[in-house]
């Protein structure tokens, strides 16, 4: 008798557990067909991504096929069948689960980085490191969403891998777990005592310390900022601007202006909120983009025209830290 209801009290629980598939069948083609190989190294620590409640109802979040090295390797193969010559290793490294019980806000955190093996020697490529927000306010059905995001976040992560600029530094395969701190003892922007002044396009001349010649931050007579020029005293759009190094301190634009970046134990990082840095998007309830510089060009380009400094924020934006990727300049979310 014990062993019948013990039976119907696990069946019960696992009746009420439902489950959300998280589908990775979105088309990875290499459009360039450069790639010859796809390959996945599954580096969580916890393979559990955790569940999130909808309706009352515990909801257990799950890959379609929880043998994620064949499955990258199977779908890449099934969207290019014309290969090109690169070898690129997808590193996966966290995707966790939040779910904060009756308040209907869920967090995911998503760490993946890709890499070119040319010769059993391993070149950075990218990386995505975020946590993402979703608030069942904004977003009913927060399991589905989550699926999604996670879904468009891997497929685009690879597709923007495919081309996008690799560091010259060599990683040893048994050095792979270590890559973050083998790359920043390269990276001149943490290792120099003194920051080079001027202006910087991108966070690739940032980090290598190599400002525009000629270009130069325009101020008016109360020392706001105008404008960024070039050698022939022309405005530069706000696209092509990162940041600016004035008396050893950096600065990075932003939709409300230049905000300093500031440095503790964390890494860099500027004082500023989701709100702030991409107020189109701040009732999406989650950030999906895998890069985030050409959204919001177009508010930068405003925020310089109108001279906007911190003066200007909105007090309601819940500033916070908001730390700077060290290899990719990308925002990394806490809150």
């Amino acid at each position: 008798m014990k062993k019948i209801l013990l039976f119907f009290l696990f069946s019960v629980i696992l009746s009420a557990q439902k489950t959300e598939i998280i589908k990775l069948n979105k088309n990875i083609k290499d459009k360039n067909s450069r790639t010859k190989s796809l390959r996945l190294t599954d580096n969580r620590g916890d393979k559990d991504l955790g569940t999130l409640d909808y309706k009352g109802e515990t909801v257990q979040m799950k890959f379609s096929n929880e043998d994620l090295k064949n499955h990258f390797e199977a779908w890449f193969a099934d969207d290019n069948k014309v290969r090109g010559n690169n070898d690129i290793v997808i590193l996966l490294e966290d995707v966790k689960i939040s779910n904060f019980e009756n308040t209907g806000l869920a967090k995911v955190k998503i760490k993946v980085s890709s890499f070119i093996n040319r010769s059993g020697k391993y070149f950075f490529i990218n990386r995505y490191y975020n946590t993402l927000d979703f608030n069942s306010k904004i977003t009913p059905n927060i399991p589905s969403a989550v699926s999604s995001a996670i879904s468009d976040i891997l497929s685009s992560f690879i597709i923007e891998s495919y081309s996008h600029l690799v560091l010259s530094t060599p990683i040893l395969e048994a050095e792979l777990n270590n890559y973050g701190e083998i790359l920043e003892k390269n990276m001149k922007y943490i290792n120099s005592s003194d920051l080079v002044n001027g202006v910087y396009k991108d966070f690739k001349s940032f980090s290598e310390q190599k400002p525009q010649k000629g270009y130069y931050v325009d101020k008016n007579k109360k020392g706001n900022i105008i404008g960024v020029k070039n050698e022939n005293d022309l405005l530069v759009s706000s696209e092509e601007i990162f940041g600016y190094i004035e008396d050893g301190k950096a600065y990075k634009l932003t939709p409300v202006g230049f905000l300093e970046i500031e440095k503790d134990d964390k890494g860099y990082y500027i004082v500023s909120s989701r709100l702030e840095l991409y107020p189109r998007n701040s009732n999406t309830g989650a950030m999906v983009g895998v890069m985030a510089g050409g959204l919001i060009g177009g508010l930068i380009g405003a925020a310089i025209d109108s001279g906007s400094q911190t003066g200007r924020r909105n007090n309601n934006a819940n500033l916070s830290n908001v730390y700077i990727d060290s290899l990719t300049g990308a925002y990394i979310f806490e809150k």
